[in-house]
């Protein structure tokens, strides 16, 4: 397996995998919405809001990751993971593991302070996320999950309380997502 810096040139297998692996555990419809939010991300976001990482295996993408900007009135540098996706032929050996501690690395390099998720904190914790409550790190919108509100440090300190509103990029700003 190969983990890499997406191109752009990946973009619509990128999105099939989002939507095939979202399809088979969710329903069709949830693969479609998550499909289509992948694709505004590659389609829509800065570059410098933007980090995607893929997975391949015979020249076949199996898994690939997303970190969105998170902006914060005070300034620290965060991003968020959201989504990501390992083909169901492919789950339950560790890419996903393996993306996101390569997604994280590639972050720290960058001078990323914070990283947040929204997901099942029993996968998330493998991988170093801590449940976090909105008083530590306010959501940019409603959360309809709270327990799944989840971050890490980057910089090997204990996450501080960051005060005053958070935002995210424009196309996770949607509260159907949250």
């Amino acid at each position: 397996m190969k983990i890499s810096i997406y191109k752009p040139n990946n973009a619509d297998e990128i999105e099939q995998l989002f939507i095939k692996t979202f399809s088979d555990s969710e329903g069709r419809s949830e693969g479609e919405v998550i499909g289509g939010l992948v694709r505004d991300f590659m389609d829509n976001t800065d570059a410098n809001d933007l980090y995607c990482f893929i997975a391949t295996e015979n020249e076949q993408i199996i898994g690939s990751i997303f970190f969105t900007r998170m902006t914060f009135e005070s300034g620290i540098n965060a991003f968020i993971l959201s989504p990501a996706a390992t083909h169901t032929d492919h789950q339950g050996k560790g890419v996903g593991q393996k993306l996101i501690n390569f997604g994280l690395d590639a972050l720290k390099e960058n001078g990323v302070e914070l990283a947040i998720t929204y997901g099942d904190p029993d996968f998330y914790s493998k991988v170093g996320f801590g449940v976090i409550t909105e008083q530590v790190v306010p959501a940019p919108l409603k959360m309809e999950y709270p327990e799944g509100w989840l971050a890490q440090s980057l910089v090997g300190d204990e996450i501080e309380p960051i005060a005053g509103k958070s935002y995210c990029v424009e196309e996770l700003n949607k509260p159907e997502l949250w």
